[in-house]
């Protein structure tokens, strides 16, 4: 699920300033040329600006108090002090002034100044947003989204959002953006998601870039177009958002709206992957591991896989470094530690590849003690979750009653279930039991169909002994039933194209 953006605090936007002003002048300068009277009017004294400034809000004009209040929260120009800051907004906002208010919310929000107080803090954005002020309704609006402060209500939030992004407020464009392509407080509406998008990428907000970019590539509210969400991903990437550096690895890596291209795949992994992006992190290790784009190198792997997989706990991570353990690559091979590796994956996500995995070690007792229940238990997980090594598995344990009683039928079914998606054991297992009526009854031409099958989709011995089945069984059937069994196997590979 995408995130929506955070409540943000209004500050003044000063560059840095220039050697003949004062902290001061920057923010009294910043204000007027935001088209505020009264700082305009502070600038044309004849008296320091700093001097001024004080007098002015001394004598209680609201702008002076705001200011002062940033600069105390900032420290620019005086020392740093979160209560006094409040102390100044506070006059300011009880004047009716609006970004003071907004200011004041914010101070309540996060306890800088004054004790943490949401509902004050709600109290204070609400004077400023029913005055139309942008970044205290966006704000508002987050408080609804969360809960904060109020009771959660999704609809008045995206009320909220509205009021802001209408006024060209670009986190609230954002948000709307979220909420329009979830349906969150609003119908789902893609073409909705992506106007928003669009609307606080167009200023240059990398999260919307990003999810335009999603919306491009997914053809989702939009028409779907590669290098239009090349584009997008691009000018997210080169602010450093890191989701859109992995994207554009992803694109580079299959080359999609561009080049394909390695190094240029890798590249970007690895400013994603630098900044801590799991997914980008695991695809590095996946670089490393194969040697696309980088040297091949499994030690490199193994750190890359382990920062994703301790980091942010990624399954496809998980479940390598267990690949990566039993297998002795950049490691010394160590099957208790695969097995926790896997146990990780498979126990905290469901991992079907680490559930058939761990089947495995617990029917050889490898970095386990053998246990033909236990590999029953895991293979079935994996099973249910359509894994085909799994289904074919249980189905040998069902045919041979080991780690469960014998049950030829459900041998038949499980067995049936991974060679209807093409698993070349579970259709010679299925055509051996079709020959000798074991759990179905005894039918020569559906074995011959699935000794055929197998034969076709496997390779080695299992394919030799596929033929075999096969072709001894043709010796005692029909032609009528030889031909009707091979017209079975290719209407059944059409149907079931190969990867």
């Amino acid at each position: 699920m995408k995130s929506l953006a955070a409540a943000v605090l209004v500050a003044l936007a000063v560059g840095a300033p220039a050697c003949t002003q004062t902290p001061a002048e920057d923010a009294l300068r910043a204000r007027a040329d935001q088209g505020y009277a009264e700082a305009q009017s502070i600038l044309g004294d004849q008296t320091p600006a700093e001097d001024a400034l004080r007098a002015r809000a001394d004598q209680g004009y609201a702008e002076a108090q705001s200011i002062l209040g940033d600069m105390y929260r900032t420290g620019r120009g005086v020392a740093q002090d979160h209560a006094e800051a409040v102390h100044w907004y506070r006059l300011a906002a009880e004047q009716g002034h609006a970004l003071a208010q907004s200011n004041l919310g914010v101070s309540y929000r996060f306890g800088r100044g004054v004790p943490q107080d949401d509902a004050e803090a709600v109290r204070w954005y609400r004077l400023a947003a029913d005055q139309g002020f942008e970044p205290a309704q966006y704000n508002l609006g987050v408080l609804y989204a969360n809960g904060t402060g109020v009771p959660q209500n999704y609809a008045e939030a995206a009320r909220w959002y509205r009021l802001a992004a209408d006024q060209g407020f670009e986190p609230a464009q954002y948000n709307l953006g979220v909420v329009s392509e979830q349906g969150i407080g609003v119908p789902q509406d893609d073409a909705e998601a992506a106007r928003w998008y669009r609307l606080a990428a167009e200023q240059g907000h990398a999260e919307a870039q990003h999810n335009l970019g999603v919306l491009y590539g997914s053809g989702r509210g939009v028409a779907q177009d590669d290098a239009e969400a090349v584009r997008w991903y691009r000018l997210a990437a080169d602010q450093g958002y890191a989701p859109a550096q992995h994207n554009l690895g992803v694109l580079y890596d299959t080359g999609r709206g561009v080049l394909q291209d390695d190094a240029e795949m890798a590249r970007w992994y690895r400013l994603a992957a630098d900044q801590g992006y799991h997914l980008a992190q695991f695809n590095l290790g996946r670089m490393y591991a194969t040697g696309r784009g980088v040297p091949q190198d499994d030690a490199e792997a193994m750190r890359w896989y382990r920062l994703a997989a301790d980091q942010h706990g990624d399954t496809r991570a998980q479940f390598n470094l267990g690949v990566m353990y039993e297998t002795g690559r950049g490691v010394p091979q160590d099957n208790a530690e695969a097995m926790r590796w896997y146990r990780l994956a498979a126990d905290q996500y469901g991992d079907t590849r680490a559930q058939f995995n761990l089947g495995v070690m617990y029917e050889t007792g490898r970095g386990v003690p053998q246990d033909n229940a236990e590999a029953a238990r895991w293979y079935r997980l994996a099973a249910e979750q359509g894994n085909t090594g799994a289904q074919s598995n249980l189905g040998r344990m069902y045919a041979t009653g080991r780690g469960v009683p014998v049950d030829d039928a459900e041998a038949v079914r499980w067995y049936r279930l991974a060679a209807e998606q093409g698993h070349a054991v579970a259709q010679f297992s299925l055509g051996v039991l079709y020959g000798a009526g074991q759990g179905v009854p005894q039918d020569d031409v559906q074995a011959h169909q699935w000794f055929d099958l197998a034969a076709a989709r496997s390779t080695g011995e299992i394919r030799e002994i596929a033929v075999n089945n096969r072709d001894r069984l043709a010796d005692q059937m029909t032609p009528e039933d030889r031909s009707e069994a091979q017209r079975l196997a290719r209407e059944w590979d059409a149907a079931h194209p190969r990867d």
